[in-house]
Formats: C-alpha cells, sequence, structure tokens
C-alpha cells in the first residue's frame, strides 16, 4: 500500500502544478485541458490516499491509473501533442467510472 499512497501523493503534486499552468501559463483550450485534467487527477489523488487502508487496494489503483490516463492526454495535447491523442482520454474516464463503482461496491 505504500507505492499507492506515494503514487497518489505524487499525482497530486503533478495535478496542482498542471492547474497552475492552466491558469498562469496557457490560454483557451490549452488552458481548459490542464484545468480540466488537473481537477480529476486531484481529486482521484485525494480519494486514493483517504481510502488507502480501508478498501481493497485494486480499485484504488483502477482509480488512480484511469485519472493519472484521462489527465495526461489532457496534458499532453496542451503542451502540443496531436488532438487525435483525445481519443484515448475516454479510456481513462470509464476506467475513473469503473474505480468508482468498485469502490461502492466494497465500501461498507
Amino acid at each position: 500500500m505504500p507505492w499507492l499512497q506515494k503514487l497518489a501523493a505524487l499525482s497530486a503534486a503533478i495535478a496542482i502544478a498542471a492547474g497552475a499552468l492552466g491558469a498562469h501559463r496557457f490560454a483557451g483550450k490549452e488552458a481548459e485541458w490542464l484545468r480540466t485534467g488537473g481537477l480529476y487527477q486531484l481529486l482521484h489523488a485525494v480519494v486514493v490516499l483517504a481510502l488507502a487502508r480501508q478498501v481493497a487496494p485494486a480499485a484504488l489503483w483502477v482509480l488512480l491509473g484511469g485519472a493519472t490516463l484521462f489527465a495526461a492526454t489532457l496534458y499532453a495535447m496542451a503542451f502540443g501533442a496531436p488532438r487525435s491523442l483525445g481519443a484515448i482520454t475516454p479510456i481513462g474516464g470509464a476506467l475513473m467510472i469503473v474505480g468508482w463503482l468498485w469502490l461502492a461496491w466494497r465500501l461498507r
């Protein structure tokens, strides 16, 4: 479980940096992508940290992995990656949904 917590904390730090870049360095669609990715990534990192000792870690790995994939594709596009990369973003969103449903099933 310590690796999961460390990765969640790192994920939160990256999310804050992305949000700051979106607010202060970028404009337009790129800023929106950074803010959206940062918000989703930070929210999921905090949830994983809060629940790390209460539920099956597999559900939390799915949550954190989905949030990371979702945010990373948005960040990459904001930094100039091809917009076709956005086709991968919904996979991260689907993983987040699966993670939340898994948590709903596992929490007592």
